[in-house]
């Protein structure tokens, strides 16, 4: 069962992936323009890393608990950011509709439930979320560097050229002190006897 949801998870993040690039991939023509353009969004590199992790799972392997935890996190934050700042800003259609309602609305869900129901559980410190923080603060300084080059900023709370770089910073510390006390959340929900564990301990024995 837990192989079956993993690879249930991955291909639901693997397809999203792949109709993403397909419909970006149609506006250019060019693979490698597609690879970099897509490169420069954390919900792509995050849904990235959750595929490769949960297909690792699907396939019988062990990711570490630290590991799925971040992603798990990462993932929600993902949710988060587009159900409060970005959904009222595009008007998609056909396949980027698609992959817009895979990458920010399923993916978001599936992964965290899979944590939840079939991850180890009771093992994550409160320090995690600290560690995990580095992955979105990694991703903002390489989101500046590459819109200080190109003029492109991925999204507009970032958009250093148009919110200056007070706002800039302030929505990043906003967004970071959202994500560790997130984490804190989701070490205390690791903690408690929720999901396939309390099932579990209401079995006869």
């Amino acid at each position: 069962m837990p192989r079956a949801a993993a690879a249930l998870v991955a291909m639901i993040c693997w397809v999203a992936l792949g109709v993403r690039f397909f419909a970006t991939y149609a506006q250019n023509g060019d693979v490698l323009a597609t690879l970099w353009i897509l490169a420069r969004f954390f919900t792509i590199l995050t849904d990235l890393a959750v595929a490769i992790a949960i297909t690792q799972l699907a396939l019988g392997r062990r990711a570490s608990d630290f590991l799925l935890g971040g992603l798990t996190l990462s993932i929600l934050l993902v949710g988060m950011i587009y159900q409060t700042l970005l959904q009222r800003l595009f008007h998609l259609s056909g396949a980027a509709l698609v992959a817009d309602i895979l990458l920010h609305k399923v993916s978001p869900v599936v992964v965290p439930l899979y944590w939840l129901l079939f991850a180890p559980h009771r093992r994550l410190k409160w320090s995690a979320p600290l560690w995990w923080s580095l992955f979105p603060l990694v991703y903002f300084a390489y989101a500046l560097g590459r819109g200080a080059i190109d003029g492109i900023y991925p999204y507009p709370f970032i958009d250093v050229g148009k919110i200056g770089a007070a706002e800039t910073a302030l929505n990043a510390a906003i967004i970071a002190a959202a994500f560790v006390v997130s984490g804190e959340a989701l070490v205390w929900l690791d903690r408690r006897p929720l999901g396939r564990r309390a099932l579990m301990s209401k079995a006869p024995e």
